[in-house]
């Protein structure tokens, strides 16, 4: 059995947000202790910082927003209240994250097969997004 507790999928919304609610588990599990080393690298970089660039915010906000709550909706309100970006914002920052690597981009489009390759995925051609590969890899798809 894995010791791996993985976090939510990065096509969970929160408030409009693709990729917030996994963000915030990733803060809870590091803050725990229980955040699995594969994962914390990343941490606040990658597609969270995707979240955070989109959003205006830094990963030091965040850690201390989701340390000083108890449910996702403290953390949500606190979202709402702080982060003020329009739907076409959320939409547009959803359509970026569900749709990475773009087609044309041929050094993302490797590191996919790459990553694939090494997860052992390689035969799975549904997977076409990071997305696709994360669901996968955590056994959701």
């Amino acid at each position: 059995m894995s010791d791996i507790i993985y976090p939510r999928s990065p096509r969970e919304t929160m408030d409009g947000w693709t990729h917030l609610p996994r963000y915030i588990d990733k803060i809870r599990l590091h803050l725990a202790g229980k955040l699995h080393p594969d994962y914390q690298p990343n941490l606040g970089t990658g597609f969270d910082g995707k979240w955070l660039k989109a959003a205006g915010v830094t990963h030091e906000q965040m850690v201390e927003v989701v340390k000083h709550s108890v449910t996702d909706g403290e953390v949500c309100d606190w979202v709402r209240r702080h982060v003020k970006k329009s739907a076409a914002d959320k939409a547009a920052h959803r359509d970026a994250m569900l749709n990475f690597p773009k087609a044309d981009d041929q050094a993302m489009q490797d590191r996919l097969k790459l990553r694939k390759e090494q997860g052992g995925l390689a035969h799975r051609d549904d997977i076409k997004s990071f997305v696709d590969f994360i669901d996968a890899d955590e056994k959701r798809i």
